[in-house]
């Protein structure tokens, strides 16, 4: 299997597909944490694209993995993702290419575009999302409202004394007690809330990749990783440094049924970033439904050549 030696003992791995000679593009998964999977090919035309997929660090295929024990996550923020995209393009002999992220992707996306806009042809960004403070205090908090029942047991998953706090840190302070027990109970008590809002839009319904021990308490590792530190970033740091995207074409696709993210996050964005395009579909935050598979499609397309 391809892996990238990087910097702090991690190993990426990263798999190429499509057209040897197309134009190149990356995918940045979301989470933090889930991995990027043969599904993420589907957005693409393969005869006009070089897609790369790259797991991030510390999950999918990439090691160590956030699941092991005594992980120590320290060296994993998005300013080591940055960098980690910067060696894989360099590793590839890709001069630019086109950006495809979603969800926590996105914000990887713009923070990567920002650091290195000269590396970048284009952007297509979905259920767009910052990762700031006030994002993950309403995915976390806010969105409670619409589900008070199930927002109750999630907060009340942490220890009492921590439920009017940073629910993102209790978790992940439970996430890596010594007690696998504890450590299992609190995967599953986030990963039900991570059901919970992100199946608005369809009803909720249990995610099966949830029912692998290993695959949630990493993903619930990683998510409350970056969400306690709201991305390593200053509150609207990325909104702020959208000038830098001038010149970047970028389609933002967004479901008007997504809680998970209000509308209001993309809306700033395109306004703040010259050459970028919002289109709102009746969809939720999962880039795969009918509403917003389609629209995807044909802006990678509009980029990558004649559909």
């Amino acid at each position: 299997m391809p892996h990238l030696d990087v910097t702090d003992g991690n190993l990426l791995y990263w798999e190429a597909h499509g057209n040897p000679n197309g134009r190149p593009a990356i995918v940045l998964h979301g989470g933090p944490g889930s991995g990027c999977d043969d599904g993420w090919l589907t957005f693409f035309d393969l005869d006009v694209h070089r897609v790369v997929l790259l797991d991030q660090r510390n999950c999918g295929r990439s090691l160590p993995h956030a699941s092991e024990p005594d992980i120590d996550l320290s060296a994993n923020t998005t300013a080591h993702l940055v960098a980690d995209i910067e060696r894989l393009r360099a590793h590839l002999g890709v001069d630019r290419w086109t950006v495809l992220g979603g969800s926590w992707g996105s914000t990887l996306a713009l923070a990567y575009a920002e650091a290195h806009p000269e590396r970048v042809t284009d952007m297509v960004l979905f259920s767009v999302v910052t990762t700031t403070h006030r994002e993950v205090e309403w995915i976390t908090r806010g969105v409670g409202r619409l589900f008070p029942g199930r927002w109750e047991a999630f907060r009340d998953g942490v220890p009492e004394a921590d439920r009017d706090g940073n629910l993102a840190a209790a978790y992940s302070r439970l996430l890596h007690s010594p007690d696998s027990e504890v450590r299992d109970k609190a995967a599953r008590d986030w990963c039900t809330w991570e059901d919970t809002h992100m199946s608005y839009a369809t009803g909720f319904h249990r995610s099966p990749r949830y029912e692998d021990p290993v695959f949630r308490l990493c993903f619930a590792r990683l998510v409350t990783h970056y969400w306690k530190n709201a991305a390593f970033m200053g509150e609207d740091e990325l909104l702020r440094g959208a000038s830098r995207l001038a010149g970047i074409p970028g389609t933002l696709v967004h479901g008007s049924l997504d809680v998970s993210s209000s509308p209001d996050v993309p809306w700033n964005l395109a306004r703040a970033w010259p050459g970028s395009e919002l289109t709102m579909v009746r969809a939720g935050h999962d880039g795969s439904e009918d509403g917003m598979l389609p629209v995807i499609r044909k802006a990678l397309l509009s980029f990558g050549g004649d559909a």
